[in-house]
Formats: C-alpha cells, sequence, structure tokens
C-alpha cells in the first residue's frame, strides 16, 4: 500500500466497482458518482490523482476539469479522461484542457495500473523539483520564491475570511561588519543559527520563516493581530541576543536583529506590494533610530 488517494469519478458503478476491484489493493480509493460532489470532494480530500469520465448527467468531465484547474488547492492534481468514445478530438480537447492522459472503455487492468504510476511518479517528480526552487539551500527554509507563493495564498485568504495576517521582516545587524570580521564561513554558521532561532520561535504550523535574501528574514504571522504580531517579533529579537554563536577560534560572538512588524486585515484599500513596502520602511526606521529593537506603526 503506497497511501497514494486515486479519486474515481463516473456515473457508472460498474465502471466504479472494476476500478476499485483492481486499484484497491495498491491504492485508497475516492469514488463519486455525481460530477458536481466530485468537485468538492477533491477540494476536501485532495487526491494524488483522479479518473475522471467525460460523459456525465449533470456536468461533462471537460467541465469538471477546468473548475478543478481553476482552483488553486486542485489545479495540479493530475487528471485522466475516461471515456467510452474512440474520439480524437475530444483527446485532443482533453489534452488540451489540462489532462494528463486519457484511458478508452473497456479497461485494461495493466494499462491503467502503469498509467497512474506512471503519472503518480511524474507529479512527484515535478513536487520535489518546486520544492527544491522554492528553498534556500544555506538554511533550509523556504526562499523568497517560497515566501512570495506563500504570502499571496495567505493574503487571498485573510481577505476572504476578513482576518488578520502578520508580516515581519528581519535584519541582522552589521552583517557586512561580521563577515568582514570572521570569514564569510562564519557568516554562513550565523545564518544557520539564526534560522534555527527564528523556526523555534514562529512554531505554529500556519507560521512561515523564509530568507529573503542575505541577511534579510521574512516573518508571516496568519491570523495574528498587531499586538501579537509585536509580541513574536520581540520574542525573536530577545532569542537572537541570547544566542552565542562559536567561531573557528574557539571563542563565540553574539549578533542583534532590527525587525519592521505590522498586521493588516486585507480590505482592497492597500495591495500586498504596497503593504511589504510600509513594513520595509518600519524596518528602515529600527536600523536608523539604533539597531536591536522592533519598529511597528504608530
Amino acid at each position: 500500500m503506497d497511501n497514494k488517494k486515486v479519486l474515481v469519478v463516473d456515473d457508472e458503478r460498474m465502471n466504479i466497482m472494476a476500478l476499485v476491484q483492481f486499484l484497491k489493493p495498491q491504492y485508497e480509493i475516492i469514488v463519486s458518482t455525481d460530477a458536481v460532489a466530485a468537485i468538492e470532494i477533491a477540494k476536501e480530500q485532495l487526491p494524488d490523482i483522479i479518473l475522471l469520465d467525460i460523459i456525465m448527467p449533470e456536468m461533462s468531465g471537460f467541465e469538471v476539469l477546468l473548475k478543478l484547474k481553476d482552483n488553486t488547492a486542485t489545479m495540479n492534481i493530475p487528471i485522466i479522461f475516461l471515456t467510452g468514445l474512440n474520439n480524437v478530438a475530444d483527446e485532443e480537447k482533453g489534452l488540451a484542457l489540462g489532462a494528463v492522459d486519457y484511458i478508452t472503455k473497456p479497461f485494461n487492468k495493466t494499462i491503467v495500473r502503469e498509467r497512474i504510476k506512471i503519472h503518480l511518479r511524474t507529479a512527484d517528480y515535478i513536487r520535489t523539483i518546486e520544492k527544491l526552487c522554492m528553498m534556500d539551500a544555506l538554511t533550509g527554509l523556504p526562499n523568497r520564491r517560497g515566501f512570495d507563493d506563500r504570502m499571496e495564498a495567505e493574503w487571498g485568504r485573510a481577505f476572504r475570511e476578513k482576518k488578520p495576517l502578520g508580516l515581519l521582516i528581519i535584519d541582522i545587524d552589521n552583517f557586512k561588519i561580521y563577515n568582514d570580521t570572521y570569514g564569510h564561513p562564519e557568516g554562513d554558521n550565523l545564518l544557520q543559527y539564526i534560522s534555527d532561532s527564528l523556526q523555534k520561535t514562529m512554531n505554529r504550523a500556519s507560521d512561515l520563516i523564509a530568507r529573503w535574501g542575505g541577511e534579510e528574514f521574512f516573518g508571516l504571522l496568519p491570523d495574528t493581530d498587531l499586538n501579537g504580531t509585536f509580541n513574536v517579533a520581540e520574542q525573536i529579537r530577545r532569542n537572537i541576543m541570547g544566542i552565542r554563536v562559536p567561531c573557528f577560534d574557539g571563542t563565540d560572538t553574539s549578533v542583534t536583529v532590527s525587525i519592521g512588524a505590522n498586521s493588516i486585515i486585507p480590505d482592497g484599500k492597500i495591495n500586498m506590494a504596497d503593504f511589504i513596502s510600509e513594513v520595509d520602511k518600519l524596518l528602515y526606521k529600527a536600523k536608523k533610530n539604533g539597531k536591536n529593537m522592533t519598529c511597528m506603526p504608530e
């Protein structure tokens, strides 16, 4: 059992029974005979792959595919079309809309198994590549691209649900001097210590800490008001002050950070880029006012 979920959508129960019978030993099977219901099931269950009949009474498989591709939660789930028709035009249409494959009825068990296996393996490979592309190699944190993707998603969620979204921009004070004094390998070592401390402080499952670049980190705090965001920022600042970073010569060092902090309930009056820019200005204010402090809106 490899624990992969397969959603089978077909209004013919005999087809579902046949597929379940020879796929169930290897996969967790979810079934739906209703196209509309299948869309909600896909959003809730997030299957690893979907086998989707084209011809169904209430909504065609093509329409279901379009709705799944239009939703961020389901848009990347591979979809294999099932059909009793051997129609080249339908096959071309399905592939053009984003289906990964096309299987005709009656099913050949071996072909169905192998195609599912191929597309699951491809999806895993793509996810691995995307994860690596969104990861900072030095710290193991999400990189700028990873942060941007998550920020966009959380901004949209906060707007829809009318909930606060906290943002921190954290910058290591005098990092250039640190590098010049101890060398770049020691600077890399410091960044790893800082990232570890940040992850331990921002430890809710919903929180995100990312390395934006150089000595700058971004923290995202969903469902967190201004007071909560400030408290997390101050905890981060105090924790980092307490870090002792060992050096190659047997001594240890310490550093401080400056932080810009703000929280907002997105309402359409300010866009995401302007909000980030405002927090960046607060960071600059913290730097200008002496460093080792958190600045928030007055």
